[in-house]
């Protein structure tokens, strides 16, 4: 059941995101040679069939060239017939150029991750001693050892230490980060270098198998497949085209009616004028600079369907610790029961993690050491682990009195029931008070800390000592970016394993919209479920192993490259920034491909109409007079109709191929304001751009004696 947090004052403000980096020109020399060189090799036929409209068009090139050549041939008029051939064939090129630079485009960002995979020496541990082999050499399941300096040969999860590693390779950022064994920051990448101290990774990956051959692979468009939206897309364009097919294979007995000659040449630049090439020369870009746009934020989309998808996101959610926290709760305050001191708890907090090597656990003895000195470590000492069984640590010791001692520390509930276990005595001991406990546990919990309990057993006689609160930073601006997402439409949802007090703390703390506390793995995949059955889209974003589940089951799984590889493996989608607010940018890249390509099927349907306005009364209006009064522009003559149109629809692919690249720019609002600004600026632009286009070239060509 998701619950809702009650009000809270508002947050402080957080400092503004940094400014994005700026964009890479669209037009540089190298990207125009690499697009023109595509622009020729996929006018292969069986690569053109896959975009019906600009096969058709190609088809139409083909045809008119061959006419030409028989008009040449037996002596009659050609240059109509080469200048309309010649058009076509251009238009076709200019769609295969949007289509070549966008792949061009990837194929750099290619060229700079491939710049960071290097085989590289790797220290390989097996059986206690260390061989240097080349990385290549390396399988998955392999142990190697890293120190400070030395470059990550492969993808893997740190199985020993903690080291500062340095990632500004994958993700632009020169800030270290941390990464640490048996946390959900535990995961590295092949390609980045260890900045400070010694750690033990085991290899997650195959040669040619890493996350950086994947993201090569990806943004060079190798395995990008068509998105359902695209593909239906593709429909209605099939739709129109075989429409307008139909339209203009009946013309020639219209015209014939009407006492009008209409060649095939004609025809065929009729039909390439009517039906949507300018949608269909820019579609292919469109998807592929989707991808390269969520690149360009740092995110890795494993498909144009996760980029498309998370344009209509309608909940996310989110993992708490490490996405909306910081991840490492940290001790801030010992509370200690009535007749025990604050110095007593924190010695005994101290002891029972000198050997837990945790973030928690270091942090009580950081903690604990500036309130007093801390004591040595026993030499009988015993340390218990923490478990997700028992749900406590500690440590057995011997005093100085020989008395033997249990400390121990943990879950409140887990922690009454330990010092039940010496009832008699406790019942009689003063500062086990079930109370006054009671109230301590809720109040830090109220606050959004987590409390530890901590008893103590000394010659048979069980007391609690008091709590230690860990409390959860949360990351900063959360709350201002989640109410950009609530203006977007999405609603927030945060997922905890937490108990609902402090989960809702947290979740007040952050502004997210609701919470699921004490939440499991299985939880998390049913409330998706449960949300996809209703109808809504779901965005997930975790960084642990435990999140694998529901980050698949998601429609847009969203990993964090610090987090766990089964994360990364089950995600579609990997922050390399490992920022949760991410997915906003995230939300705005599939919502601005969403506009873009309907903004741009506006405009061509629109451009359509346009045309057949300027071309069908120029070509009737000398046998029909009724029809002059629909030639609005005035044309010169029924082949100057022909050829400026031609013209304008050749020309008008490349002047949008920025819009397609760069997108329509999305602006949180109403989905009617937003329909509204698309018909005003598309809609009606496609209208009038192309009747003064079409003049202008008319014009000229008069001007020009042709």
């Amino acid at each position: 059941m998701i619950t809702q947090p009650r009000p809270s004052e508002p947050a402080t403000p957080a400092p503004t995101p940094s400014d994005p980096a700026p964009r890479r020109s669209l037009f540089t020399p190298d990207l125009l040679r690499d697009a023109w060189k595509a622009s020729l090799t996929k006018l292969d036929p069986r690569r053109m069939a896959k975009s019906p409209v600009m096969f058709i068009v190609l088809v139409g090139a083909v045809l008119t060239a061959a006419l030409t050549a028989g008009d040449l041939i037996a002596g009659r008029d050609w240059a109509y017939g080469a200048a309309i051939s010649a058009l076509l064939l251009l238009t076709v090129l200019f769609a295969n150029f949007a289509e070549g630079l966008a792949e061009a485009r990837g194929r750099a960002q290619a060229q700079g991750l491939r710049a960071a995979r290097q085989d590289t020496p790797a220290r390989l541990l097996r059986g206690g001693a260390e061989t240097t082999v080349p990385s290549s050499d390396l399988r998955r399941g392999d142990l190697i050892v890293l120190e400070a300096g030395d470059l990550i040969p492969g993808d893997g999860e740190i199985v020993e230490g903690m080291a500062s590693v340095d990632e500004s390779a994958i993700t632009g950022e020169s800030a270290p980060v941390i990464r640490e064994a048996g946390t959900d920051h535990s995961g590295v990448t092949g390609g980045t270098r260890v900045l400070s101290d010694r750690i033990v990774v085991r290899v997650t990956s195959q040669p040619g198998e890493s996350f950086l051959d994947r993201m090569i692979a990806l943004v060079e468009g190798a395995s990008r497949q068509k998105t359902p939206n695209e593909l239906a897309l593709g429909i209605l364009l099939v739709a129109l085209t075989l429409i307008f097919l139909i339209v203009v294979a009946t013309l020639p007995a219209l015209a014939a009616f009407v006492g009008v000659r209409v060649d095939t040449v004609t025809l065929v630049a009729l039909l390439v004028c009517l039906i949507p090439t300018t949608i269909g020369g820019l579609l292919p870009a469109i998807g592929i600079a989707g991808m390269d746009r969520a690149l360009q934020a740092n995110v890795i989309a494993r498909s144009g369907r996760a980029v498309e998808v998370a344009g209509d996101v309608d909940l996310l959610l989110l993992d708490k610790t490490g996405t909306i926290t910081i991840g490492n709760r940290m001790a801030t305050r010992f509370a200690p029961l009535t007749g025990v001191t604050e110095t007593e708890l924190a010695r005994a907090a101290a002891l029972s993690s000198l050997a837990d090597p945790t973030p928690e656990g270091r942090s009580i003895v950081t903690l604990a050491r500036t309130l007093t000195d801390l004591p040595a470590r026993p030499d009988d000492a015993e340390f218990i682990e923490f478990s997700a069984q028992t749900r406590m640590s500690g440590v057995d010791y011997t005093d100085g009195g020989a008395q033997r001692v249990q400390i121990r520390k943990g879950a409140a509930d887990r922690m009454a029931r330990f010092a039940a276990g010496f009832s008699a005595s406790a019942a009689a001991d003063s500062a086990t008070n079930p109370g006054e406990l009671d109230d301590l546990v809720a109040g830090i919990a109220r606050a959004g800390g987590t409390p530890l309990t901590v008893a103590e057993v000394r010659g048979g006689s069980a007391r609690v000592l008091g709590v230690v609160a860990l409390s959860d930073i949360v990351k900063p601006g959360m709350r201002e970016r989640f109410e950009q997402l609530r203006r977007m439409g999405l609603r927030t949802v945060m997922i905890t394993g937490d108990n609902p007090l402090t989960a809702e703390a947290i979740a007040r703390e952050a502004g997210v919209d609701g919470f699921l506390a004490e939440a499991t793995p299985e939880d998390k995949l049913q409330m998706i479920r449960d949300e996809q059955a209703a109808g809504r889209l779901v965005a997930m974003m975790g960084d642990g192993t435990n999140d694998a589940p529901a980050l698949a089951q998601a429609d847009v799984g969203l990993a964090m490259q610090s987090g766990t590889q089964a994360a990364k493996e089950a995600a579609n989608m990997i922050d390399l920034d490992s920022d949760p607010t991410k997915l906003i940018e995230v939300v705005e890249i599939g919502k601005g491909l969403l506009m873009t390509r309907g903004a741009l099927t506006t405009f061509s349907i629109a451009n359509d109409v346009a045309k057949y306005f300027a071309i069908l009364p120029a070509l009737f209006a000398a046998q029909l007079p009724a029809l002059g009064t629909l030639n609005v522009m005035d044309l010169s003559s029924p082949r100057s109709a022909i050829l400026s149109a031609v013209i304008f629809n050749a020309l008008v692919i490349p002047a949008l191929i920025p819009v397609a690249l760069r997108g329509v720019r999305y602006s949180p609002g109403s989905a009617d304001a937003l329909l509204t600004r698309n018909l005003l600026i598309y809609g009606l632009g496609g209208v009038i751009v192309p009747f003064a286009g079409i003049k202008l070239i008319d014009l000229l060509l008069g001007g020009l004696g042709l």
